[in-house]
């Protein structure tokens, strides 16, 4: 078993392109904050010693849910402690500097979000994210 549990909750709403950026996009910046060791990043090894690094060891889950659902998992990830990164409407469109001026001018009730990634205790996820289902 594992300590720690890795799952992303994603806007079932958003079409498919926008949604795999929005997940690439937490994944990047969260797996460098939380760190390899945490991760269990591990290189697998296939039968002519050709290395695929850094695959973490433990499971990924991927569920769906709404804008409103992600708002609320959100605050309460935040509330008991769970380490979290969300992707909003605002983080698209424009150049960066444009997206980062156009969320800092949304109030976060108007955000429509576009996913979170929840890393930290796996009782703690699960609990949080038990009555969300899997993306299919």
């Amino acid at each position: 078993m594992f300590a720690n549990k890795l799952v992303a909750v994603m806007n079932e709403k958003i079409e498919p392109g926008v949604i795999m950026n929005a997940l690439a996009h937490m994944c990047i910046g969260f797996g460098s904050d939380i760190g390899k060791e945490p991760l269990r990043l591990t290189n697998y090894i296939d039968a002519d010693e050709g290395v695929h690094p850094n695959i973490s060891e433990m499971p990924f889950m991927i569920l769906k849910a709404n804008s409103n659902k992600i708002r609320a998992l959100r605050l309460a990830a935040q509330q008991t402690g769970i380490q979290c990164v969300d992707f909003t409407d605002t983080m698209t469109v424009g150049t960066y500097l444009e997206q980062i001026e156009r969320t800092k001018q949304t109030k976060e009730a108007d955000l429509i979000y576009y996913g979170i990634v929840l890393f930290g205790d796996w009782e703690k996820v699960s609990e949080l994210t038990r009555k969300f289902s899997l993306w299919k």
